[in-house]
């Protein structure tokens, strides 16, 4: 086989989902647990937006989760920083759940992650890691998924990159060592997860919730469903 190394995104990948859905339903509660608390709810959300950007744009020199946070750190004082982040950090592990009904369930997930384990390849959870890891390891659990089965799981605390970034791709090869060309990107957007082809990784485009904002043509690259996934992953 080819491949030793094959990475997933997982919001629209391993786990089902509309992404404006999953956005809506996001923010709406965090808006609400800031009002309940007394903040401005479109002053919060703004600046939740401003951190979102500027962990995007990291050039590396810091975790996102460092950047994030400095959006922060730049407009409170000190104490009131550590509310807020107490705040948001209460949201994660409370009250984030409550995304989980914008979310489906693929059985086939599971059914390929334990095909690509009998075939003893490694794998890795590479979403996008602009949340905390209370965040994503909830999302990788309704996706029917054990965390134990993946090598690492990008969050925002343990990385310096974002997609469509191609050195956030670059930064877990170097991290574990691997080869560009061992390994194997799947995901379902165009622009975040095909990226990675630009440094020798393959790549598979699934189709299922497919995110194309840039209008490429599909035809180029691998695609279809997870059905047709483990055809393609039995193949190399």
């Amino acid at each position: 086989m080819s491949i030793k190394n094959v990475f997933y995104d997982l919001d629209g990948t391993l786990l089902p989902m509309d992404l404006d859905v999953f956005i809506k339903s996001y923010f709406k509660p965090l808006a609400a647990k800031f009002v309940a608390a007394g903040y401005d709810a479109d002053r919060i959300l703004a600046e939740l937006q401003e951190g979102i950007m500027t962990m995007i744009a990291n050039d590396g020199s810091q975790t996102n989760e460092e950047l994030f946070m400095s959006v922060f750190k730049k407009k409170y004082t000190e104490e009131e920083f550590d509310a807020l982040e107490t705040l948001i950090m209460d949201f994660y592990t409370n009250d984030f759940i409550c995304t989980k009904e914008a979310c489906g369930f693929n059985e086939k997930v599971p059914e390929c992650i334990e095909l690509v384990k009998s075939l003893g390849l490694k794998q890795y959870i590479t979403t996008n890691p602009l949340f905390p890891a209370v965040a994503t390891r909830q999302r990788v659990q309704w996706a029917g998924l054990d965390i134990n089965d993946f090598e690492t799981v990008t969050t925002y605390e343990n990385t310096c990159f974002c997609k469509p970034n191609p050195l956030y791709y670059q930064e877990i090869i170097d991290k574990f060592g691997l080869k560009a060309e061992e390994c194997l990107m799947v995901g379902n957007n165009t622009d975040e997860d095909m990226i990675a082809a630009t440094l020798g990784v393959k790549v598979f485009l699934v189709t299922d919730d497919l995110i194309n904002e840039s209008g490429q043509d599909i035809n180029k690259y691998p695609h279809g469903n997870f059905d047709d996934l483990m055809e393609f992953i039995r193949g190399l």
